[in-house]
């Protein structure tokens, strides 16, 4: 069963290459497709309407599919995470190998429906359709996996450089200026000509040169230097206003 996840807020995309998780770094690091748990990746963030929908999609092809199994359990647990934001959380994922075969990478297309380049690098906070196929599964755990296909990028934010340091307590912030902002009243008296009659008139200081006396002369010193989850009636009505 065939799904379109529309205009979802992206979070930690990863679909450039295959990724898996590394116990020793603690994240989730570039890798070979028939590696142990290869797989492009990414988490959404859909709101309340748009997560039921997919839930009650999910819940739709879980029940068709246990027709044809037995021993599967009635209910799926709840698949999505809320937020602190009251939004709902969820995630699209599709293996870099199923057994030695090594996938296709999903494909990736702009608004306009064109092909986006091989090493495209979508971004958190930019918004997709995700087109997905879901997927029962009844094993260690029960649920449907949203098994990504291809993505649309309908809002792309761009890529921030990461600074490598962390904020200093008390350090140099290079906000703020030493010099005062001239008003508009400033900056038109600085231009604005005056008459003659508003210019104070200055009379020159006269000098008058010393007179030398050759038999005595001074010498100047120097100066010093300064120092210084549930069935599909059950989802409907258990959604919140």
């Amino acid at each position: 069963m065939n799904y379109i996840i529309e205009n979802a807020e992206v979070k930690y995309p990863r679909l450039d290459k295959t990724y898996r998780f590394d116990n020793t770094e603690n994240r989730s690091v570039p890798c070979d497709p028939l590696d142990d748990g290869a797989a492009y990746s990414s988490q959404f963030i859909l709101d309340k309407d748009q997560a039921k929908a997919l839930q009650v999609a999910m819940v739709e092809a879980y029940a068709g599919a246990k027709k044809e199994k037995d021993g599967w359990p009635t209910e799926i647990p709840f698949p999505f995470k809320k937020t602190d934001d009251g939004r709902y959380e969820g995630k699209v994922t599709f293996k870099g190998a199923y057994g030695k075969d090594v996938t296709s990478k999903p494909k990736q297309y702009d608004g306009a429906n064109k092909e986006l380049p091989d090493g495209f690098q979508l971004t958190t906070g930019s918004t997709a359709n995700f087109s997905v196929t879901l997927v029962p599964y009844s094993m260690a755990t029960t649920g449907v996996s949203l098994r990504l296909r291809a993505v649309q990028v309908t809002k792309y934010v761009p890529m921030q450089a990461a600074s490598p340091f962390g904020v200093v307590e008390d350090g140099y912030s290079g906000e703020g200026s030493p010099f005062s902002v001239a008003t508009d009243a400033d900056k038109v008296a600085a231009v604005t000509p005056v008459s003659a009659e508003e210019v104070e008139a200055v009379e020159p200081e006269v000098v008058e040169a010393p007179i030398s006396e050759p038999k005595k002369v001074v010498k100047l010193k120097s100066a010093a230097a300064p120092k210084g989850d549930t069935d599909l009636s059950a989802i409907v009505d258990g959604w919140d206003d």
